[in-house]
């Protein structure tokens, strides 16, 4: 997408302002955007190509998301404070999933590389963003269904100066503090990943204890490890999702 527009900026700023019932009317009337019953939006900023946001999405107070062709957000769906969301082909948050606050999730405009890319972040049902994480989706990155990324402080890259990989996250992980995911790095569903631990390649060992620098498989888990990975990421989630 284009940059921002000072008139296009102007407006979008001044409907920032407004009340949620209003800021719909305005995004539905002069951006198309496709917004579902009882979404709250909250001093936020949302600058997309497409849009559609479904039934009971919670949106917070200085979020920014600009410069996305394709924004899905299901039902649902929480995102907090102070989060920046930018670039990419699409950006698509699965129902009951949340963004809580001071993430970055961006996509480099136009990078130099050797090979195609697939600029998509696709975060699963249920799966939840805690605090101050980076995530670089210049490739795609996907994590599955009510996968946690806990703690703060991890990063995610899937470029580095001339060539990109995908990034994959199985479903019903949990992944620590001070995470880094190098491009290409692959994770399997069941697993909980150790604080500081350094992914490099494609792990495929579901339901162990990840760790180390590079991370590798260190214990098979127990029941009870499964059954706290596999419990409700939220109080309110289904139990089909």
């Amino acid at each position: 997408m284009q940059r921002l527009s000072k008139s296009r900026l102007t407006m979008l700023a001044f409907i920032a302002l407004l009340p949620s019932f209003l800021k719909r009317f305005c995004y539905r009337l002069f951006f198309n955007y496709q917004i579902g019953k009882r979404v709250r939006i909250g001093l936020s900023i949302i600058d997309v190509r497409e849009c559609r946001i479904d039934d009971d999405v919670k949106i917070g107070h200085l979020n920014l998301i600009i410069r996305v062709k394709k924004l899905e957000i299901g039902d649902h769906v929480k995102i907090g404070h102070l989060n920046m969301i930018r670039g990419g082909d699409e950006v698509r948050l699965g129902r009951y999933s949340e963004i809580i606050r001071m993430n970055e999730i961006n996509s480099i405009a136009e990078p130099d590389v050797v090979n195609p890319i697939d600029p998509r972040f696709l975060l699963g049902e249920g799966s939840i963003i805690t605090t101050g994480h980076k995530i670089d989706f210049t490739d795609r990155v996907t994590i599955g269904r009510r996968s946690i990324l806990g703690g703060r402080n991890s990063s995610l890259w899937t470029h580095n100066r001339q060539r990109t990989r995908p990034i994959d996250i199985g479903s019903f992980c949990y992944i620590g503090s001070e995470i880094r995911i190098a491009p290409g790095g692959t994770l399997p569903s069941r697993c909980i990943v150790g604080i500081g631990s350094v992914i490099t390649s494609e792990l495929t060992a579901e339901g162990h204890l990840i760790a180390g620098v590079p991370a590798k498989p260190m214990k098979k888990l127990g029941d009870e490890d499964i059954f706290l990975i596999e419990r409700k990421t939220r109080n309110d989630l289904p139990d089909d999702v």
